[in-house]
């Protein structure tokens, strides 16, 4: 979440690639679409949805509870976008006001997942799709948002137990979808471009996150 609240990002109406699609269908006939295709988007055809398990969870360990359908995109990721980054955030404020937060559809901005400062992990949103998290629309469509509790002017906020649990979230993160466990692919919310927020802030001790992660990576799960 940060210092302050991130953008909403708009849905398409109509995507690129649906266009694409419909024309070349049009065009040559529906022997032409690519079978990965249609399974890719027949969902989008209305009043059919992909099927989901409610309440199912991407990181094992991870609590489900839900964010408001306001502050997420519908998606098939890394189907349709691929996946090849981690946003890191701080709260700026407690576990339980950002789980409100995020289920307040008035917010407009929501994370896949918080990190509490005991190390417990909640799920809110489902990775294959789009959370509203990082203020840049291209960045939500390729990331996934880790945020933490606290405040990123209080160092005694980032406690240990809340650095290696989401640095083993993020190591199974990259191991899914083959991101690169470095800066280029990890990276705080203060360096989305476009973005005025601050977080996670001067506080965060990136050196130490990073060898958690590299060491997380190579430990089986």
């Amino acid at each position: 979440m940060g210092e302050r609240k991130a953008s909403k990002d708009g849905d398409r109406k109509v995507g690129r690639r649906a266009l694409l699609i419909g024309g070349t269908v049009a065009a040559a006939g529906s022997a032409v679409l690519a079978r990965d295709e249609l399974a890719r988007l027949w969902w989008r055809t209305p009043g059919v949805e992909k099927p989901r398990k409610e309440g199912e969870v991407d990181y094992a360990g991870a609590r489900w509870v839900a964010a408001s359908d306001a502050n997420w995109r519908r998606a098939d990721r890394p189907d349709d976008y691929g996946i090849d980054m981690v946003v890191v955030h701080v709260t700026q404020g407690s576990f339980d006001s950002a789980v409100k937060a995020f289920q307040d559809p008035g917010h407009k901005a929501a994370a896949h997942y918080i990190v509490r400062q005991d190390g417990h992990v909640t799920q809110m949103i489902r990775e294959l799709d789009v959370a509203y998290h990082a203020g840049n629309r291209d960045y939500n469509e390729r990331s996934v948002g880790i945020e933490h509790e606290g405040f990123v002017d209080r160092p005694q906020d980032l406690t240990d137990e809340m650095y290696e649990a989401s640095a083993r979230l993020t190591a199974r993160i990259c191991a899914r979808y083959g991101i690169p466990v470095d800066r280029e692919h990890i990276i705080g919310h203060v360096e989305v471009p476009g973005t005025d927020h601050t977080d996670p802030g001067r506080h965060w001790d990136w050196e130490k996150y990073m060898r958690l992660v590299r060491r997380a990576r190579t430990t089986p799960a």
